[in-house]
């Protein structure tokens, strides 16, 4: 198994195997492009997202020392409570449990922890109240969309600064934005809750889409160095500007693949193990923006970074005319055809 991982590694950076993530660019960005129209379509079908109540505002339960984790008992205890017919339950921790609300004044807020106590059996003193105010709700929320829009803003003129070119960093951030908008549009779809927590693993994800762009397009710029004012390597100038991104991306595939799996595999214990079997709920939002992310954003370097790069460097007229100067050379070389039909 080992041998032949290597073997394919091997072939894909020789360029023996390559994948035509330049030579199909159009199918790769009309398909990106069409889940990022579905992705914004799902929350506006759906009525927006799952919004947590660090967001929206209202009241929250903590039971603790619980034996019996049945989220159905929550659920049954707020039952018929005015402003608490909507509640979530949520097993957060092994015996600890969280119930939160819309706004509750203060005599729905007695009752309903008097209903928690009994439905859990649980003493006074184990069943406690906060309140969330819409006003620091909307405060959460402009700071996550300012944290955002700041970290966006600073990740286009570094990565202009490194690259010195604009059109790797409009590249990356296209990239990075396509696997913002469509892991929403997947949270939107299973009904995640978004929670403060999910925003910071939003906000990895984002790291990690654009340093994965940087690995493939630190190996652009050495395959395509040299090529457009003629000091390449013979090897090298016998490809097109478009062949050797390409080249680029299909030699990156597999250290792109391990670091993925990488990423994910720690991400995944956290959330199957953690969060499903051990029942640390407050690790289920991080874990699950980070999982979808990091497959979403290794994808998004294949089919959006790389072929979107490649698209607009087409547009350079020095690019054509090494592409033009490289084809006429391949149809110079090639053999002539026999018109003998015994020789043929």
């Amino acid at each position: 198994m080992s041998n032949r991982l290597a073997r394919f590694g091997n072939d894909l950076h020789s360029g023996r195997r390559s994948y035509p993530f330049v030579q199909k660019r159009g199918l790769w960005l009309a398909v990106s492009l069409a889940l990022v129209v579905v992705s914004v379509l799902i929350p506006v079908v759906k009525g927006g997202f799952n919004l947590g109540i660090d967001f929206t505002g209202g009241s929250e339960f903590t039971v603790s020392g619980v034996e019996n984790t049945d989220v159905s008992l929550g659920q049954r205890a707020v039952a018929g409570t005015p402003g608490a017919d909507e509640a979530t339950v949520t097993n957060i921790a092994p015996g600890t449990m969280r119930v939160q609300t819309q706004q509750l004044d203060d005599d729905q807020t007695l009752s309903v922890k008097s209903k928690l106590q009994d439905s859990y059996g649980v003493g006074e003193d184990q069943v406690t109240s906060n309140f969330v105010g819409p006003t620091w709700g909307q405060g959460v929320t402009q700071q996550a969309l300012w944290g955002l829009l700041v970290f966006v803003v600073l990740a286009l003129a570094l990565m202009a600064l490194y690259f010195r070119t604009w059109k790797m960093s409009v590249s990356s951030i296209a990239a990075m934005l396509v696997t913002v908008v469509v892991t929403g549009g997947v949270y939107s779809l299973v009904g995640f809750e978004i929670t403060p927590s999910a925003v910071i693993g939003f906000l990895t994800v984002l790291s990690y889409s654009l340093y994965d762009s940087v690995v493939v397009f630190d190996k652009v710029r050495e395959n395509t160095a040299g090529l457009l004012d003629g000091s390449a390597p013979a090897e090298r100038a016998k490809r097109t500007y478009g062949e050797q991104v390409n080249l680029a991306v299909n030699q990156t595939l597999v250290r792109s693949i391990n670091t993925s799996v990488v990423g994910i595999l720690p991400v995944g214990s956290i959330l199957f193990i953690g969060a499903y079997l051990l029942g640390a709920g407050t690790l289920k939002d991080l874990s699950l923006s980070l999982f979808v992310g990091i497959i979403v954003g290794t994808l998004a370097t294949l089919f959006v970074a790389a072929p979107l790069y490649s698209w607009l460097r087409d547009r350079d007229p020095a690019v054509r005319d090494q592409a033009r100067k490289v084809l006429e050379e391949r149809t110079t070389d090639a053999p002539p055809v026999s018109s003998d039909p015994v020789s043929a």
